[in-house]
């Protein structure tokens, strides 16, 4: 018995499969192999939200690093620009004490010094040791360094003196000083009077006020409290009291 050989041809996987590593998809006039299980329907995968959620988790986290630079870069303004105002005071003071008269540290200022703070012997470390004090203690001045209070005594002159400051930039030193420390306050004459720390408080400005005709000669340092408050403009005031001290 003559067997009739049957023409096969061998199955052959396309070259866009093969360099894909998929299986060919079958024509639709391509009969499948004898005990060959059909082939599975091709289905597209399941869409899911992963992608439209991680977009806004990206954006916030974009957000919040642009609030850091924008605080970090405030921040870093704030100091530049306490330093630079001081260099043009400290200008503005030598030509104060050599010409007399009044000299505005830059154009158009509404403000000019007025006395020079001095910390001696045992002041805290931090900030200058010499910090020029403006005219007025409003937050136009106290923006460019440390502001005396006008309706209080004068630099040399008896009575209570009251020089205020932020206490994030020039008086955060204040936080350091100890009853015992040593400051002079240098008048436009070049008069220094010698103070000497006898203490600290903190004050509630809503209830107290600070008494600026009592006895005796007193320098009151005023800043905001606490240290390290979040937000500004608190109404407690950390106060550094000192008496002059008479040679």
């Amino acid at each position: 018995m003559i067997t009739q050989a049957t023409n096969r041809q061998p199955a052959t996987q396309p070259v866009a499969a093969a360099i894909a590593g998929t299986a060919p998809t079958p024509s639709s006039s391509s009969t499948p192999a004898a005990g060959s299980a059909p082939a599975a329907p091709h289905t597209a995968p399941a869409r899911t939200s992963t992608g439209r959620l991680r977009q806004p988790r990206h954006l916030a986290a974009a957000l919040l690093a642009l609030a850091a630079a924008a605080l970090a870069l405030d921040a870093g303004w704030v100091h530049a620009k306490a330093s630079l105002a001081q260099h043009l005071l400290d200008r503005a003071w030598q030509r104060t004490l050599a010409e007399g008269g009044t000299h505005r540290p830059w154009p158009r200022a509404d403000t000019r010094p007025v006395a020079r703070l001095h910390r001696d012997h045992g002041a805290a470390s931090g900030n200058a040791r010499t910090q020029t004090i403006l005219a007025g203690d409003n937050g136009r001045s106290l923006a460019f360094g440390p502001g005396w209070a006008e309706a209080s005594a004068a630099a040399g002159q008896p009575g209570t003196t009251v020089i205020s400051g932020h206490r994030d930039t020039h008086f955060a030193w204040l936080q350091h000083a100890a009853a015992g420390d040593t400051l002079s306050l240098e008048d436009a004459s070049g008069h220094h009077t010698r103070y000497q720390v006898t203490g600290t408080t903190v004050v509630d400005s809503r209830h107290q006020r600070i008494a600026l005709h009592e006895d005796g000669d007193t320098l009151l340092l005023v800043t905001c409290w606490p240290f390290n408050a979040v937000a500004a403009g608190g109404p407690l005031r950390y106060v550094v009291s000192a008496s002059a001290v008479r040679d």
